[in-house]
């Protein structure tokens, strides 16, 4: 029995009906997601890695929760039927989700104006930002402050391949050198950018992917979407972001902020994207995590720190 093969048999236990197909989603570079066609639904199945402790990323659970508050909250997420902690899905604990009837942003970007998506993205982010911390799914965690936002990163980027990274520590420097006050608390999805979301015309369908959420600063969020701003001046290169021609200064507008307040919080995105980008390059080389796109990514890395020294 193949690993579908298992997974089916197993989700079919579990739920009491019958599971007509299990398939992993093509798009997407986070992994452990599958389409779910059953007698009572089209779902999407999230699965922790194999062996992996719950935590962070792979707690699956979690980000069940934080949909399912958002679902209720009349936030555009999928409704969470099952959020099971109990190993009975290849043996590992999982999600079940409402499959979310949208487009990606490639076809969406080729429909629609930029700005309206970015606009549709904005004024969705805004309404994240006004929820109650108590109506997030996470409310009871403890706020992530921007000194400690900036070494989670420093750590990862730690673990990128050294010759892309030799001005990162230079970067590093100036943000910690630079770091703003911050506003009130919001819910930070982490990874705010089309290519997380599903539009129906310009409108946000749904959000996605919730693995690095956190309670922390609202500003995060408007700096990932500055970074799909940024990276299209890398042409040729993979970018699952959504390559929309919409600026930082129309996001800016959008959005209500001041371009010298976006500075440090775009530069910060930078950097945490070139480690990201980074990370997985490494996890790719030694096959851990085998995924050719991000061998498209090596300029864009070190392009990006450059960029992130240059706003600083």
């Amino acid at each position: 029995m193949n690993g579908e093969d298992q997974i089916r048999s197993d989700l079919e236990a579990r739920l009491g009906v019958r599971v007509f197909s299990v398939e992993p989603i093509p798009e997407g570079h986070s992994g452990f997601t599958y389409f779910v066609t059953a007698e009572s639904g089209k779902f999407v199945l999230r699965l922790p890695p194999p062996n992996a402790r719950i935590a962070g990323t792979a707690d699956v659970m979690r980000q069940g929760r934080i949909m399912a508050a958002l679902h209720e909250a009349g936030l555009p997420t999928p409704a969470v039927p099952i959020i099971s902690s109990d190993p009975v899905v290849d043996g590992r604990p999982f999600v079940l989700m409402e499959r979310v009837e949208g487009a990606r942003i490639e076809p969406t970007a080729q429909r629609e104006r930029p700005i309206d998506i970015a606009s549709g993205a904005i004024e969705v982010l805004k309404r994240l930002q006004a929820l109650p911390l108590d109506k997030t799914g996470i409310g009871d965690e403890e706020p992530v402050g921007l000194q400690v936002e900036m070494m989670r990163w420093a750590m990862l980027m730690q673990r990128a391949p050294e010759e892309l990274t030799t001005r990162a520590g230079e970067l590093g420097g100036l943000l910690a050198a630079q770091v703003p006050v911050g506003r009130g608390p919001t819910l930070v999805h982490g990874d705010y950018h089309y290519g997380n979301m599903l539009f129906r015309g310009p409108e946000i369908a749904a959000i996605l992917d919730w693995e690095i959420a956190e309670i922390g600063q609202p500003l995060l969020d408007l700096g990932c979407l500055c970074i799909v701003a940024i990276r299209r001046q890398y042409q040729g290169a993979p970018n699952p972001g959504g390559a929309i021609s919409v600026s930082m200064e129309e996001l800016f507008q959008l959005y209500g902020v001041k371009a010298d307040e976006m500075r440090w919080y775009a530069a910060m995105s930078l950097y945490k994207y070139a480690a990201i980008f980074g990370y997985n390059l490494m996890l790719h080389r030694r096959g851990r995590r085998p995924d050719p796109m991000y061998e498209g990514l090596t300029d864009t890395i070190v392009g990006m720190i450059d960029e992130g020294i240059a706003l600083l």
